[in-house]
């Protein structure tokens, strides 16, 4: 149902720093909590809820365009969209390579993309990469471009991505992290056409389920 007496910030991934965001910029908004299991929103929206929140659920695979814009058609039936945070995606401990990519690469670009032609004017987003995206050597300025800037349902058939050039989860991680980077600087351009702003975050090691299933994995020591 459409209220027009608030405007609407959509967290995708209702994790902790999703969650943690929300409550610095989310009194007085409507919060749309959209997650891939529909059990860690509505854990998260609870709690949010008992605090004061005005919160509402929706299941989302970012991975795939048709659950996108559905969220999108979801976001602007309740009112307009003035805040995305953009906290979904698997780590390397969790995902093969193919699957990073489409969610965490792929899947931000889409979201990027989507939600980028409604953001209200004087609107803004942001998109938690990783600190783990700076840790991966120098690309090439071509392969910097190809990230930034090249079509979303094209963007995983390019030549730097395919199986038999990333193997393995990490380097999967950090080309999707480095991307989400080049790619939201991208679309800054397209974001500010409409009045909007869009940014990205590399944290550094935050304790979150992730980040212990990256602690308890293979790659635990280098981790610590």
């Amino acid at each position: 149902m459409k209220n027009n007496s608030s405007t609407v910030i959509v967290v995708i991934g209702a994790g902790s720093i999703g969650q943690a965001i929300v409550r610095r910029i989310g009194a007085g908004k409507h919060i749309l909590l959209a997650d891939l299991r529909p059990e860690n929103s509505e854990a998260a929206a609870k709690v949010l809820s008992e605090a004061g929140f005005e919160v509402s659920t929706a299941v989302v695979d970012v991975s795939s365009r048709a659950s996108v814009h559905a969220l999108v058609e979801t976001s602007i039936a309740i009112g307009p969209v003035t805040g995305l945070i953009h906290a979904a995606g698997v780590s390397p401990s969790q995902a093969t390579p193919a699957t990073i990519l489409k969610v965490d690469l792929y899947g931000t670009a889409l979201v990027l993309e989507e939600f980028g032609s409604v953001i209200e004017r004087g609107g803004s987003g942001v998109v938690i990469a990783s600190q783990s995206g700076h840790r991966l050597p120098s690309l090439t300025p071509e392969q910097d471009k190809a990230l930034a800037t090249t079509a979303v349902e094209e963007l995983l058939a390019l030549d730097m991505l395919q199986p038999d050039k990333v193997t393995d989860p990490l380097n999967a991680y950090q080309l999707s992290k480095r991307g989400n980077s080049l790619r939201v600087m991208a679309e800054a351009v397209r974001w500010g056409k409409r009045g909007a702003r869009i940014n990205t975050i590399s944290p550094g090691i935050i304790i979150t389920p992730l980040a212990k299933d990256e602690l308890s994995g293979p790659r635990g020591d280098g981790y610590r």
